[in-house]
């Protein structure tokens, strides 16, 4: 399974904010992964990309819909971002969300910003 976190940036956190979560385990810090951002995609790209229109009904998961359209389910928020709805919360049935592909051509332009 692929990874979204591979080669990403790792950062200490010893922020005052957590003192209490420090003590309580006898730490004086953590090691966390720095949040990505991904790029915006304009709609130059976003017509070089093809996508799939799914109605969303019930017991539909973005990790359900990525096993199917990519065989890997990890790449769940693939979908989310490029629907701007990273939350399952952010819909209801009948909800038309677009699956993007292939996936190659989408984690080309989230790495490079561009395709």
């Amino acid at each position: 399974m692929a990874s979204r976190y591979k080669g990403k940036k790792i950062f200490t956190n010893a922020s005052n904010l957590y003192t209490d979560f420090f003590h309580e385990r006898k730490i004086s810090y953590v090691n966390q992964y720095l949040t990505p951002t991904l790029p915006f995609m304009e709609s130059k790209y976003r017509a070089k990309i093809s996508a799939i229109p799914h109605i969303w009904g019930m017991g539909d998961r973005y990790y359900k819909l990525a096993d199917q359209h990519y065989d890997d389910p990890t790449y769940w928020w693939i979908i989310g971002w490029y629907n701007q709805k990273p939350l399952e919360n952010d819909l209801v049935p009948g909800s038309v969300i677009h699956i993007p592909i292939p996936l190659d051509t989408v984690l080309v332009f989230i790495n490079r910003g561009k395709i």
